[in-house]
C-alpha cells in the first residue's frame, strides 16, 4: 500500500505540473520574472519524482494536507491578473524566494517528499535559520508572483495553500519529533517558518 500511494502521489503531481507549465510558458516573453515561479514549483515536482523512500505518515489527514499544500500552487495562472507592485520588487521577491527554496533543496538532496516522512535530519545552510526554509522560499516566491499578477482566484488559491503549508509543517513535525536528532535540532532552531516570528 505505501508503494502504491508513493507512485500515485508522483503521478498526481506530474499531471498537475503539465498544465501549469503550459500556462506559464505562454507568458514568459512578456513576464520573464515568472520563470522564478515556474522553476520554484517544478523543482518541487522534480524532487518528488526522484526522492528516496522513507517512513511516511499514511493517515488520510496528513496525506490530504500534503496533497493540497502541493497541488493548490500549481493551479494559479499568470494571465488575467493585475500588477500591484513594481516589477523590480516582485522580481526580487520571486528570485529571492527561489534562491531560498533551491538552497533548502540542495541541503535536502533527495530527502524530499510531499507527505510527511523522516528521510533524515538536515541541519546546514538555511536550516540554521528556520526548520522549514523551503516553505519560506515557496511562500516568498508566491507573494512576489501574487503582487505581479493579482487575481481573486490566485489570492484564494495561495491563501488556502498557505494554511495547508502550516498544517503540513505541523504534521511533519509530529512525525519528526519522535526522532531524538530532530527534537535536538528543534531546540537549537526554534522557528519553523519565518526567522524571528514563527
Amino acid at each position: 500500500m505505501p508503494r502504491l500511494l508513493d507512485y500515485a502521489e508522483r503521478l498526481f503531481v506530474l499531471l498537475l505540473a503539465i498544465p501549469f507549465v503550459v500556462a506559464f510558458a505562454a507568458t514568459m516573453s512578456a513576464h520573464p520574472s515568472f520563470i522564478a515561479v515556474t522553476v520554484s514549483e517544478l523543482l518541487g515536482v522534480a524532487f518528488i519524482l526522484t526522492r528516496r523512500r522513507g517512513e511516511m505518515t499514511l493517515t488520510p489527514y496528513a496525506f490530504s494536507v500534503a496533497i493540497l499544500g502541493t497541488a493548490l500552487p500549481l493551479l494559479v495562472r499568470p494571465y488575467g491578473g493585475v500588477q500591484l507592485a513594481p516589477q523590480l520588487a516582485t522580481s526580487i521577491l520571486m528570485v529571492g524566494g527561489l534562491a531560498v527554496s533551491i538552497s533548502a533543496k540542495i541541503f535536502l538532496n533527495r530527502s524530499f517528499g510531499m507527505v510527511a516522512a523522516n528521510r533524515g535530519i538536515k541541519r546546514g545552510g538555511p536550516y540554521r535559520l528556520v526548520r522549514h526554509p523551503m516553505y519560506f522560499g515557496y511562500i516568498t516566491t508566491q507573494i512576489g508572483f501574487l503582487l505581479a499578477s493579482f487575481s481573486i482566484i490566485n489570492l484564494g488559491l495561495y491563501c488556502v495553500a498557505w494554511v495547508f503549508q502550516i498544517l503540513r509543517i505541523r504534521e511533519e513535525e509530529k512525525l519528526l519529533m519522535a526522532d531524538p536528532a530532530y527534537a535536538e535540532f528543534a531546540q537549537s532552531v526554534p522557528r519553523r517558518l519565518i526567522p524571528g516570528v514563527y
